[in-house]
């Protein structure tokens, strides 16, 4: 695309990192290779503040993948990944805004919200037969789950332990 401009590059590659597979990291990387050093890129020279919309797609496409995995209307449909990958995807997401200094209190209230909720709710169907539980991870993942999400543990549903699969060993 000769003759496009910075930012409508960076624009595209947002745009890319947004509609990504499950780990937009991975998309950020081949978007700054992209856009900087691949022979068939535009050959930029990005500063910081060039970079930042591309992290901040990462952090939303990450929230869009960790809040599907924590939305119970899902658990049947194909998109549906399980607690496993919400945890696994929360962990990658931590590190990216350590690394990044990235703020994400609203973003770990938010997610916080929705574990206790899907808990919750899962609790309900399971507990008046409407299904058998969906979590795919041990007790150990979800405790560690929540209390990354700054959960107390008087704040999880009375019984949700007993929605996990027991540990074989």
């Amino acid at each position: 695309m000769p003759g496009q401009n910075k930012e409508a590059y960076i624009a595209e590659e947002v745009f890319m990192v947004l509609h990504s597979g499950e780990i937009p990291e991975v998309t950020l990387h081949s978007s700054l290779y992209y856009l900087t050093e691949d022979p068939d890129g535009p050959g930029l020279e990005l500063e910081a503040g060039d970079m930042l919309p591309l992290k901040q797609a990462v952090v939303k496409r990450y929230r869009e993948i960790i809040l599907r995995d924590l939305d119970p209307k899902n658990r049947d449909k194909r998109i549906y990944r399980g607690l496993a990958r919400c945890a696994a995807n929360w962990q990658r997401l931590l590190k990216f805004c350590t690394r990044e200094n990235q703020d994400l209190a609203a973003l770990r209230t938010e997610t916080a919200e929705a574990l206790l909720n899907f808990l919750q709710q899962e609790l309900c169907e399971v507990q008046s037969k409407k299904r058998f539980s969906s979590i795919n991870c041990s007790e150990a993942e979800v405790s560690r789950l929540a209390i990354s999400l700054d959960i107390a543990p008087d704040d999880m549903p009375l019984g949700w332990q007993g929605l996990c699969p027991l540990d074989e060993g």
